[in-house]
This record gives C-alpha cells, structure tokens and sequence, in this order.
C-alpha cells in the first residue's frame, strides 16, 4: 500500500516520544513546522508562531477573557466583551486622574519558586520602555494603552525611565496612570507582550551589556508565571515543557508537553494518523480534509482573525483612484481562490474586520464579483478596456513572499488572470520575505501586496483601526496601503476615548462603513484557523495569537 510505505518511511526518520515512563504523568507531542526560535516577546523572533507558542505557555497575563462556550466543531471561543481577572485578581479605573489600580493575586509562584508581587509588573514595563530589545512590542502596547510616558519621544532623546507612571501601593498593589482616555487599556494588557516576568531570575541572569536580560530570555529562558516551565530546548530540534506544580490555577491536567520539529505537512499529518502524536496544525487543506476521515483523529476550527488581502498602495497612481479599486476588488474570484488555496473551506471577506472582533458590524459596501460593473468602473475610472494603464508598468506588480510561492503563487497567478480579464494588466513580482516586509512594512512603497499576515490580537475594530487604518499623524502604527482619511482619523479618536458603549458603538459603526466604502485594501477572504488531533484530546480554544493555551487542554486515557 502507497500510504502506508509512506508513512513507515516518515515515521522512521522521526525520533519522536518514548513512551512515558510508569508515575511520568500524561505526556503530549505536538508536531509544528518549527520549535519556537526565541523566547524574548521584545527580541527577533517574537512575531513567529512557533516561539509564541513557548513564551504564551510560560508566561501568563494581568488579565484575560472568559470562555464564551464553543463552535459547532467543538472549538471554544471567548468572550472580547468581558475581561477576567488572571495575575490580576481586581481593578478600578478613577477618570478624573487617568489611574488604574490593580490588585495582584497573592500566592503566585514561577517555575523558579520566586513569587509574584508589583515589583514584577514594574520590572516589566520598565523594561518595555526602555526599548533595549531588538523588537520593542511591550513598549508599542504601552504606547497603544496610553500608558503615560509611552510615546515616541522614547526615540528621539526622551526619557527611557519608567518615573511615575507606576506607582507600587504594596507588594501586591499598583497604579498605572495613563496620559490620556483610552478604553483599549484592558484590551491590550491580555496581548502576551505585557505578561509580567520573573524580575528576581532576569535580574539574576543580567550583564552589564544587557541589564535586561534579552539574550537569558531570548536563548535560554522566558522567566515568568504561566502553567508551564522549560525542561529542555534543542534549538531546531523539540522544545520540551513541563507543568509548573505550584501554578495558581492548578497543577495542568498535561504533565509533559513535547513540540517536535517536523518540517514537512505530510509528515505531520502521516504521524498524527499513525497515533504517535496527538496534536498538528498548518496543514494544507487536502491533508486535512484527509485526516478528518481518519480514525482516532478529529479536525476542527474556527474562522478567526486569519485572511487573505491585496494591498493597493493610496500613495501611488493609478490606485489613488476609488474608481479604480473598486473595478479592482468586483473583479475578485473569490470563489476560485477559496477552490484554489483551502480547498473550498475559506469564505469571501465581507469587511476589513473579522466577526469575532468586539464592536464588529457587517459593513453595507460590499463587493461580490461582478465583472460587467467592474469594466464599468473602469471606463468612469478613465480607462476603458484598461487604455491608458500601460503608464503605470511599474505599479501593475503584484508582490508576495518568495518563500511561500508555492501557496500564494497560484492563488496571485489567478488574480493575475481575472484583472486580465476586466483589461488590467499586472505582472507578479515574488520578492525575498526580508524585501517584501522592509518595503510592505517600513518603506510602505509596495504598489500591489498579496499577503495573509495581517492579525490583530487585539480582539477589538478600534484596535485594529489604529494598527492597520490610522494615518500616522494621528498615531496610526502598520497602515500598509497609506491609507489616508481625516474623517476615520477623527472617528477612531472619538471612539478610543468614548467611556459609555453605548456611544461608542455608533462611532465603530461609521469606521466600518467608510474603511469598506473607501476600500482601505482589498479584502478577500477569510480562512479557517485549524487544528488536526487525537480524539483523546479536548478543550481546543481559539485566541486571537492563534496560539492553543495548553492549560486548557486535557488528554484522556
């Protein structure tokens, strides 16, 4: 049989998990294309999936969101309306002087027996605002938060200090004082890079060239207070983690969790079914769709916040013309595109928000292919059957990562061939991942961009706005298009500052309309964030990193 000579051939060239040994306790592998790279939620490698996945289990949060039950396919979802207390136990807000107090849970423990109190909230942030890491994240979710102090001036000769923005009451007692109204702050401070560290093993491990430890973090450690402690990382190789006994939740039901570097999607998959490992994702469509019939496995997922957009850049002609983009974007296959790239299981996107996000409204401008009126926008847009557009050969080049050629390549080659259709010609113009994220990201000089990177963990439409939508004068932080509207500038202030949710929801309102109505990007569409695993494994819950909480899960006998 050709599967089964395939998979004894993958299982062979797989040194996976010994069985465990009588009183080890329940053990878990999990097969990913990588083991995380670093550790340090400031350091380079802190936007791969696969090192979230080590810190997230190791670290936890000030704050999180309750479980709001679970999907059809029996993935949990959570409730991004409701916050709930984790190394937080409680906190108040006083308007009038911009002052958050929190009450820190007492007890806590990290995997280096040290315990919990304000002093590592203080380390933290300090530590963010001094912008000594190669990625400054923790200090980008300050400034985000409104945390006082937080700002760009960080960069052009402005104090580094932490100061008064943090104020230690007692041990277990602090105040964080903003610099302006921003109902974001509890939204950012569930993002993984405000979780506090261990102060007491950073500071044991510090040099004079790094006081604050980003290498120990980075390459040995994420020193911190989550249900999981490092056992042993083999750089390439697995990442083995162990439950933290004294973990304030609760000894984790999974005592041993193993991530395996396995490279290639088939061999993940032929593993999973053969029963050797119980859990694997970022699977081609077919593999899953696959597995789903296998026994002893079960596939699951969610639509989240993962999508597929084109960017059209504003600052450069001919895409300044709303016309033109919107022949653009009723010219989409969306349905060939689902066909081609997830096997018919990704559905068009209808907004520039996923539904899951607090505050989402389906917008009223929509875009569903419609070529005759796309050749219509066209001609109104000044060039019928495409004459005239020969002057921009520059700026007909559809961009995406070389390195993923093989799945964003068909899917642009398809594109490539409806605006073909409607008279716009474009080239594809794959480009080295450092090329395309310096001028998508930094240079912002991308005419055209195809990419499925663009994930908000902030579950909230304002947080997303001002990540992807704000222009940078009025503090916008990724706005990959150059997108430039003063009245979604004004609404987002509004509507970041606005206490009562009842006048809040109004102004989130209007940014969806007019982010849809202007076609920031092209949305195309969204895509199923999925899981393949034992049936013996449940309690599956989506977070917006798109990272599982291995507390959360639980391996029957």
């Amino acid at each position: 049989m050709r599967f089964k000579g395939l998979a004894a051939a993958a299982l062979a060239a797989l040194p996976l998990l010994a069985p465990p040994a009588a009183g080890q306790g329940t053990q878990l592998l999990y097969l990913a294309e990588d083991v995380p790279a670093g550790l340090d939620y400031d350091g380079p490698a802190v936007t791969v999936n696969t090192s979230q996945v080590g810190f997230i289990n190791m670290m936890d949060t000030l704050v999180d969101y309750p479980i709001a039950g679970e999907n059809d396919e029996g993935i949990r979802r959570l409730d991004f309306s409701r916050f709930e207390g984790r190394l937080a136990e409680s906190w108040d807000y006083d308007a009038a002087t911009l002052t958050w107090t929190f009450r820190l849970r007492q007890g806590v423990k990290s995997c280096a027996g040290n315990t919990f109190t304000a002093d590592d909230v203080i380390y933290t942030l300090a530590r963010g605002k001094s912008v000594s890491g190669t990625a400054p994240i923790n200090w980008f979710l300050g400034s985000l938060a409104s945390i006082a102090g937080f700002d760009r001036g960080v960069f052009t000769g402005g104090s580094r200090e932490l100061g008064d923005a943090v104020e230690k009451v007692d041990d277990h007692t602090i105040r964080i004082r903003q610099s302006a109204s921003n109902n974001l702050f509890l939204t950012v401070l569930t993002v993984y890079s405000m979780a506090p560290f261990d102060s007491v093993e950073m500071r044991k491990n510090a040099t004079p060239e790094d006081p604050w430890s980003h290498t120990y973090a980075n390459t040995v450690n994420a020193a911190g207070f989550g249900p999981y402690c490092l056992e042993r990382w083999v750089k390439g190789d697995e990442f083995v983690l162990r439950a933290n006994p004294d973990y304030y939740r609760g000894r984790p039901q999974i005592d041993r969790v193993v991530i395996k570097r396995v490279p290639q999607s088939a061999n993940r998959a032929l593993t999973l079914r053969s029963g050797q490992a119980q859990l694997t994702q970022r699977l081609t469509a077919r593999e899953f769709e696959q597995l789903s019939r296998a026994r002893g496995v079960r596939v699951a997922g969610i639509f989240g916040n993962e999508t597929l957009l084109m960017g059209l850049n504003w600052r450069t002609p001919p895409f300044d013309n709303p016309k033109l983009r919107q022949a653009i974007a009723l010219a989409m296959p969306l349905q060939q595109l689902s066909r081609i790239g997830y096997a018919g299981q990704a559905r068009p996107w209808e907004a520039h928000f996923t539904e899951v996000l607090n505050g989402y409204v389906r917008p009223e401008a929509q875009y569903p292919q419609n070529l005759d009126r796309a050749r219509q926008l066209l001609a109104e847009a000044g060039y019928p059957g495409g004459r005239g557009l020969e002057a921009f050969p520059d700026a007909l080049r559809l961009s995406f990562t070389a390195e993923r050629e093989s799945y964003l390549g068909p899917l642009a080659t398809a594109i490539q061939s409806a605006l073909r259709d409607i008279g716009v010609p474009i080239q594809l113009d794959p480009l080295p991942q450092t090329q395309f994220a310096d001028r998508r990201m930094v240079k912002k000089d991308l005419p055209m961009s195809l990419s499925d990177t663009e994930k908000p963990v902030g579950p909230d439409v304002v947080y997303a706005t001002r990540l992807f939508f704000v222009s940078p004068q009025a503090g916008g932080v990724n706005n990959i298009t150059n997108y430039s509207n003063p009245e979604l500038d004004r609404l987002f202030g509004e509507a970041q500052t606005e206490p009562d949710p009842a006048r809040r929801a109004p102004l989130v309102n209007q940014i969806q309309q007019i982010v849809q109505r202007d076609l920031a990007w092209i949305p195309l569409l969204e895509t199923r964030t999925q899981w393949a695993f034992s049936d013996r494994l449940s309690g599956l819950t989506w977070h917006p990193d798109n990272s599982l909480r291995l507390f959360e899960l639980r391996l029957a006998p």
